[in-house]
């Protein structure tokens, strides 16, 4: 699928998952957010750019902090999401904006911000090191990049929701979904994309469903493949939520389901002529 094509589908894929996803998601990510906002350590004052910010969790957190937050994703459904959410907080809200996380370099300019946060928007990017060598452009030397994938595949209970749609549609949306979530890779990405001090950690969690249907809502109407399912009829429907259900049946707890799931949460500095220590920590 080329990139432009794939922008499109990713668009307007997540403005369709939009009104789902916080629902189904965001207890079950807090531990990747908390873990991530831990590391980025922000201060009262500090420019904020959060990529890919879908409903807003890591920019409400920035403002809380006392930052100054431009927001950008790719979907309006998702900007409209996180806004509600952040006037209904109560807190001023962030400058908002529409954007290629790929292209952020082009419309912001170069070395506006102190701190630029990216929890899992990653691996849904056509070409995550174009957009990491962006990212670091925004920053002005010396400043953190704080950024989360999925971990290793293996690791996330949720993951044969991709074979399952896939043989229903050909969809290549995220064919590569866990590769920076596998390894070192996240960590080689972000040196080869100009950040120093670069090191890693890995969350497990377990991501917990009161029942059948919250569990399929979360992962086919509120996840990555939301544009393909609300595609197919009901009966297509039905037989994928049956099959998705087979595939996590054995952590079925009780009414609900508790399903382990893994992420990699890395951080790197925007490097200078002073900056050439560099680090990983597995």
């Amino acid at each position: 699928m080329d990139t432009a094509l794939q922008l499109r589908v990713q668009r307007y894929g997540w403005d369709r998952a939009a009104a789902h996803y916080d629902p189904g998601w965001r207890q079950a990510l807090a531990p990747a957010s908390e873990a991530l906002l831990t590391q980025a350590d922000l201060r009262p004052g500090e420019r904020v750019l959060d990529v890919a910010c879908g409903t807003g969790t890591l920019t409400l957190a920035a403002l809380r902090a006392g930052c100054e937050v431009m927001a950008s994703d790719l979907s309006q459904q998702m900007l409209a999401a996180a806004a509600q959410r952040v006037a209904e907080a109560g807190v001023a809200p962030p400058r908002w904006l529409r954007a290629d996380a790929q292209a952020l370099d082009r419309e912001l300019g170069e070395g506006g911000f102190d701190v630029l946060l990216c929890g899992l928007g990653l691996m849904y990017m056509p070409d995550p090191e174009r957009a990491l060598a962006a990212m670091a452009r925004c920053l002005r030397p010396g400043g953190r990049l704080l950024v989360s994938v999925w971990g290793e595949r293996r690791d996330c209970a949720w993951a044969e929701v991709f074979p399952i749609v896939d043989r229903r549609v050909r969809s290549e949306v995220c064919p590569l979904f866990f590769r920076l979530g596998t390894g070192t890779a996240l960590t080689q990405a972000l040196r080869r994309t100009g950040f120093a001090a670069v090191c890693s950690r890995r969350v497990d969690a377990w991501l917990r469903y009161a029942g059948a249907r919250s569990a399929c809502d979360a992962v086919l109407a509120g996840g990555p493949v939301a544009l393909a399912y609300a595609r197919f009829e009901r009966r297509t429907r039905e037989a994928v939520q049956a099959e998705y259900l087979a595939s996590i049946a054995r952590w079925c707890d009780g009414a609900g389901y508790r399903l382990p799931g893994s992420f990699v949460v890395a951080s790197g500095v925007r490097a200078d002529s002073r900056t050439s220590d560099i680090r990983s920590e597995r």
